[in-house]
């Protein structure tokens, strides 16, 4: 039988990570075989560390953990290593913000031995226009420069084989900002099978949007900045591979 574990970054919070932690947690105790949710605090400055303490408390498949603060990349990139090295035959990523929905996960999880990846890709978006710019200025970015169209390169809602993970994290530079999207680009790269499946994509539910126009922005140049450079990189290492 398999296992899963659930990976999500939280970073300031504490609006919405008891109701996030509620809804996903039936998921790990529904698939059993040891799964597991596992919630890295990014160091937040709020309680969301507090509020995840006193889960787990009372929920025993439920892993607490904290960081210094790094970015949501570099988060994600840190609890995908903490999931493979705790031996889990597959880890699902998400985000603790509320804007999905724990019942599109089964359609995936059905999946799971059919695909290397499946990925959600978001159909009517309802998180404001900001995130949809976002989305689309990294589609181009990575079109151009990996030569790769990929319908949703950074959904949160992505269920991987550990196997295929393992080894695919191992190209992505430690702290990454934009770590799902690399994560993507590497999968289409060495032709890996991949699935896309529309989901709901709500509101943030509580808390603060941290994107603007600035930041979107700053996002894209750096984007071209850095993956101009690491695509010579990965290149170079899926060749000698």
């Amino acid at each position: 039988m398999d296992s899963l574990y659930i990976v999500m970054p939280a970073y300031n919070e504490a609006d919405n990570i008891e109701d996030t932690l509620a809804q996903w947690y039936p998921v790990v105790e529904s698939v059993g075989n040891d799964s597991r949710l596992v919630v890295f605090d990014d160091g937040s400055k709020d309680e969301t560390f507090s509020i995840m303490k006193i889960f787990a408390s009372s929920h025993p498949l439920f892993i607490a953990c904290t960081k210094k603060n790094t970015g949501h990349g570099g988060t994600v990139l840190h609890a995908y290593q903490y999931a493979v090295s705790c031996q889990a035959d597959y880890v699902f990523q998400t985000d603790t913000d509320g804007q999905t929905d724990p019942e599109e996960f089964w359609q995936f999880w059905n999946l799971r031995h059919d695909y290397d990846m499946v990925i959600g890709q978001r159909k009517g978006r309802q998180d404001g226009l900001s995130r949809i710019l976002v989305t689309k200025t990294l589609k181009c970015v990575v079109r151009i420069l990996f030569g790769e169209s990929i319908a949703d390169a950074n959904t949160p809602f992505r269920l991987m084989s550990s196997q295929t993970l393992r080894e695919n994290i191992k190209l992505i530079p430690e702290g990454f900002n934009l770590s799902n999207v690399l994560l993507s680009v590497i999968y289409f790269k060495r032709k890996q099978k991949v699935k896309f499946i529309p989901i709901t994509f709500k509101p943030r539910q509580g808390g603060v949007n941290s994107i603007n126009l600035r930041k979107i922005v700053h996002i894209g140049r750096q984007a071209l900045s850095d993956f101009s450079a690491l695509n010579k990189v990965i290149n170079k290492q899926l060749r000698s591979q």
